[in-house]
């Protein structure tokens, strides 16, 4: 039996941790801005820098819509306070078009960014923990992969999983990155373009010193399409399942 070197070992261990580092890093910025940031990026926040904002904007916009992307990144990517009033941010700023793609691009940057971090640091060990471990947990873990553009998409439309949490299960699991960036893109759109829209009207909201309503989106006008969307997604996954029932 031959011992293995210490000097063999230790850069495994390093490299470990190097690939850990994103998503705790990730964590620990999500945790400090949770405290400190909750004031600072709301409504109330919002409503006083309107003026200023919309003057920058006018006088640089690309510059500002680059900028916004950035910020909006920053904020998904980092779990920080505030994502909702960032999609009210652009639609104000940018209207509900092209406004939606601005929110929408930062979304799914941050993300992704969320996804490779996650998969990097835990996401093939754990995926290959699950295989190993066989029982239920392997078998959801196959019923995730076998339905995977369904389920990804589920998450997206009916956000009953909260969009962190979104973001690391497909890494842990496994998923491609093309899948989930696609899915994540084209799932949060229908959600995004109605808050989206209530930020666009945000202008008379602010003149009449009111808060914006977000039961909009209870609306059956509004909550319809995306229940369809949502049960769309599901079909292939009730067809399987009926198809195995019936053999």
């Amino acid at each position: 039996m031959t011992n293995t070197p210490v000097s063999q070992i230790k850069p495994t261990a390093k490299a470990g941790w190097a690939q850990k580092m994103p998503i705790l890093i990730i964590l620990a910025v999500a945790a400090v801005g949770a405290f400190l940031l909750g004031d600072l990026i709301s409504f109330e926040a919002l409503a006083a820098n309107r003026e200023a904002l919309i003057a920058f904007r006018d006088a640089n916009y690309v510059l500002a819509a680059l900028g916004f992307v950035a910020a909006y990144t920053l904020v998904v990517a980092f779990s920080l306070p505030g994502s909702l009033i960032a999609t009210l941010t652009g639609g104000f700023l940018f209207g509900t078009f092209p406004g939606v793609l601005f929110n929408v691009t930062g979304a799914t940057i941050g993300a992704i960014a969320i996804f490779l971090a996650a998969r990097s640091g835990f996401g093939a060990r754990f995926s290959q923990k699950l295989e190993g471990k066989g029982g239920a947990v392997a078998k959801l873990q196959a019923g995730l992969r076998e339905n995977e553009w369904s389920v990804l998409f589920l998450m997206r439309l009916v956000p009953v999983v909260p969009f962190f949490l979104a973001n690391l299960v497909p890494a842990f699991v496994g998923t491609k990155l093309r899948r989930f960036a696609i899915s994540t893109f084209l799932g949060i759109m229908p959600g995004g373009l109605v808050y989206t829209s209530v930020g666009a009207g945000l202008g008379e909201v602010f003149a009449r010193g009111e808060t914006p309503d977000f039961s909009i989106i209870f609306a059956p006008h509004v909550l319809g399409p995306i229940l369809g969307l949502a049960a769309l997604s599901a079909l292939p996954i009730l067809l399987k399942f009926l198809r195995k029932k019936a053999s």
